[in-house]
């Protein structure tokens, strides 16, 4: 996770669980994403808000410059991810996380 920033309080041990939690997220949940500007990512999620709202908490307590906002239409979920301009690497992390399990969902139809 060498996209983490400095500020980042969680400890550098605990990380790569972390990033392991949103690879299991985005892996079993995530239908497609939108990169709507350099510091704000949408992801588009079937099912787990619990999950995500548990995920995006904890991620918030040490990352604070996330803004997270949850959106819910039945099953489906809305996460829109925004950052200060200054942490949009922070974003191209994320972003790569979730690209990566995109490209290894199997494709329905094929």
């Amino acid at each position: 996770m060498e996209w983490a920033p400095a500020e980042c309080a969680l400890p550098t041990e605990e990380r790569p669980l972390r990033v392991a939690e949103f690879d299991e997220l985005f892996a079993t949940a995530l239908r497609g994403l939108e990169r709507v500007g350099p510091a704000h990512l949408r992801l588009r999620l079937k099912g787990g808000e619990r999950t995500v709202r548990d995920l995006t908490a904890r991620e918030t307590e040490c990352c604070a410059f996330f803004t997270f906002t949850l959106t819910a239409d039945g099953e489906e979920l809305t996460l829109d991810i925004e950052v200060p301009p200054v942490h949009s690497r922070v974003l191209d992390g994320l972003a790569g996380l979730a690209v990566r399990a995109i490209e290894a969902a199997p494709r329905s139809g094929s």
